[in-house]
């Protein structure tokens, strides 16, 4: 035991095997039985834990009484041992005392433990109310991303990540981390929020890996921890995946963490020979998976190994998986985006490679309808919420926008990747009917694609068109700005796709080779259209 924090008849220290009782009395009273982390109701558990290295578990005591107001913890044991990397967490204050200001002390103590052990330090904040957001931000940490739907309390709920670096972190930090276009507002965000500059460098050209060669799927056994020992052997310089198991730690610990390993064979090869490996956590109470290791002797594996694992994940009922990927990993990163992962966080020196501390970019897929309540958040995590969700709707909507731009005019010349990066850039909106899309006299800064229904298009008090299912409208206003001549307004139940001035321009940069088609395209259609409005108006004078 020993003692950190003495303030106001309150002491915090470390727990000891005393103290394992009312522990648990606190998180059952606090939380009731809907706590996500079950261990904490097991006595035997936390008494291993409180004696053990994995974690440090604090109490605050009232020093009249020596009775219990309040417990927190770091973990330890949620990175590779040598990332010195740990989650402050697992907080629980008597509700009769939770004016006092327990949360503070018990942060203040865990930092006094941790500040010279660790270089990264997280915590992951509740977000249906703000106040342990509020105690980390008044601890120096910041928030670099929002977890929708991680955890399942009573309903599924959102969670804030809030980051702190100790030590040499950032000066052992690789730079120039080489990121994906869906993950660039997100990362440069999370430096800003760091008080980082941004060294960001946006990859528009690394394919995903592709889906080649015939493979077999089998769960691995004794009998094939050999073989992909020796596979991982040859690829430690290029490791794309992380979490907190490795497959050297040996079946013994990979048994004790619930981790499933399932390899590829190759039956072409001599003796079906093993071609890697994809190595997942699963928790059926929380529903819950995380993929934190892909072995693979060739690239031809490794998407057949995602693919694989996503739907075995899928069918266990899962509802939140996640996966750590190197943020120097663009081709890990863009097979993750079409296996419908977004980016939810991103954290610089999260874990520890050869010499230097790699950024990670935190993705996240979820299964089932996706219905994430707007958080009670801290004004420093809301951009986070909404950079997040809008990867979220533009993840479920891609397929939608894709499919339908895909037979259009306008996109004619694109091939499947640019089209999947144009179809990146655009949004979508639903109105009922009625509903102006806009207005004469508003700024035209966008061009909308019909995905369904039909625009009425006005002048004054007069129908002078109708734009159908796969039309598009208002390109004129995109390309040369300035307001509109005319009202669009939905007949009925429409839903368009927008491309707004903005992401145009970043397109445009970015992908030069995308914004020479669609410029192409966009003059020859104004072009027709202006064609159609002068024979009808010569049509008339005749």
């Amino acid at each position: 035991m020993s003692t950190l924090i003495e303030s106001a008849g309150i002491t915090v220290r470390t727990a000891d095997e005393r103290d394992v009782s009312a522990i648990r009395q606190l998180f059952l009273t606090t939380y009731g039985g809907s706590y996500p982390y079950r261990n904490f109701f097991d006595e035997s558990w936390l008494l291993r834990s409180i004696l053990g290295d994995d974690m440090v578990v604090l109490v605050a005591e009232e020093q009249a009484s020596r009775r219990l107001l309040g417990t927190a913890s770091v973990i330890v044991d949620v990175s590779a041992h040598s990332d010195l990397v740990g989650e402050l967490g697992r907080l629980a204050v008597d509700s009769q005392a939770r004016s006092q200001g327990l949360g503070h002390l018990l942060m203040e103590g865990r930092l006094r433990c941790i500040g010279d052990r660790l270089h990264v330090a997280f915590v992951e904040n509740r977000t249906v109310h703000h106040h342990s957001q509020s105690i980390s931000i008044a601890a120096q940490f910041r928030p670099v991303g929002f977890l929708p739907n991680k955890h399942l309390v009573q309903t599924r709920e959102s969670v804030g990540l809030h980051v702190r670096h100790f030590g040499p972190a950032l000066s052992l930090r690789k730079n120039h981390p080489h990121i994906v276009p869906e993950v660039h507002r997100l990362a440069s965000a999370a430096l800003a929020s760091l008080g980082m500059s941004n060294d960001l460098i946006v990859d528009e050209v690394s394919p995903a890996y592709a889906a080649r060669g015939s493979f077999e799927a089998e769960t691995m056994s004794s009998a094939g921890l050999p073989a992909l020992l020796r596979i991982e052997r040859g690829r430690v310089h290029r490791r794309e995946i992380f979490g907190p198991i490795r497959l050297h730690y040996g079946l013994f610990k990979l048994a004790v963490r619930h981790a499933t390993y399932l390899l590829a064979r190759d039956p072409a090869a001599s003796g079906g020979a093993i071609a890697g490996g994809v190595g997942w956590v699963h928790d059926p109470i929380e529903q819950a998976a995380r993929i934190f290791e892909v072995v693979a002797r060739t690239d031809e594996a490794i998407r057949f190994l995602l693919e694989e694992a996503v739907q075995r994940i899928a069918a266990l009922g899962t509802r939140y998986l996640e996966i750590d990927v190197s943020a120097h990993a663009p081709r890990m990163q863009r097979t993750l985006v079409e296996l419908g992962f977004f980016p939810a966080a991103f954290v610089p020196a999260m874990v520890f490679a050869d010499v230097e501390r790699l950024d990670i970019v935190r993705m996240v897929k979820l299964f089932g309808e996706a219905d994430v309540a707007v958080p009670d958040a801290v004004p420093e995590l809301r951009p986070f919420f909404d950079l997040v969700a809008d990867s979220l709707r533009q993840t479920h909507v891609l397929p939608e926008i894709q499919s339908a731009i895909g037979a259009l005019p306008l996109f004619f010349g694109l091939d499947e990747a640019q089209s999947r990066r144009l179809a990146a850039a655009m949004h979508t909106r639903t109105l009922h009917e009625g509903a102006a899309l806009f207005e004469t006299g508003q700024d035209a800064r966008a061009m909308y694609v019909v995905l369904s229904g039909e625009l009425g298009i006005e002048r004054g008090d007069r129908e002078i068109g109708v734009v159908h299912s796969g039309d598009v409208v208002g390109e004129r206003g995109l390309l040369a700005g300035g307001p509109h001549r005319s009202t669009a307004r939905a007949k009925g139940a429409l839903r368009v796709a927008m491309l707004d001035a903005e992401s145009l321009s970043l397109l445009s940069r970015q992908r030069p080779d995308i914004a020479l088609v669609l410029y192409r395209n966009l003059a020859y259609g104004l072009g027709q259209k202006l064609d159609a409005a002068n024979l009808r108006g010569s049509s008339r004078l005749s």
